[in-house]
């Protein structure tokens, strides 16, 4: 019966942690959590760890308003990465927020805040 439970635990931690590595994780964004960007537009690059589907994959670019505004993904060559130019920026806070699918139908997203400066 010690056995069995033993292996059930075992069994429990191999699932999720195999969950866990399937979804995207940033691993280097442009701009960086809580950059200050000069002008009134930047070059906006997220790295992932691992392959995503840039179809179905978006970012939302939150201005100071709290309006949000879709930004189109420019071609990439490589599939980790997405890419974008945020234009029209004014002085404040903003929000990059990100969505993506992985390859086996993990959706991941998260934020990313930065300054603008003139």
């Amino acid at each position: 019966m010690k056995l069995l439970r033993s292996f059930c635990a075992l069994a429990f931690l191999v699932a999720a942690s195999g969950g866990a590595l399937a979804h995207a994780i940033v691993l280097s964004s442009s701009p960086r959590a809580d950059d200050l960007v000069k002008g009134a537009e930047t070059a906006v690059e997220i790295r992932f760890n691992s392959r995503i589907d840039a179809g179905r994959s978006y970012l939302k670019l939150f201005k100071i308003d709290g309006d949000a505004v879709a930004l189109p993904l420019a071609d990439s060559s490589s599939e980790d990465t997405l890419k974008a130019r945020a234009t029209g920026l004014t002085p404040g806070h903003y929000r990059l927020h990100w969505q993506t699918l992985s390859p086996d139908g993990h959706i991941s997203q998260g934020d990313i805040p930065f300054d603008v400066s003139r």
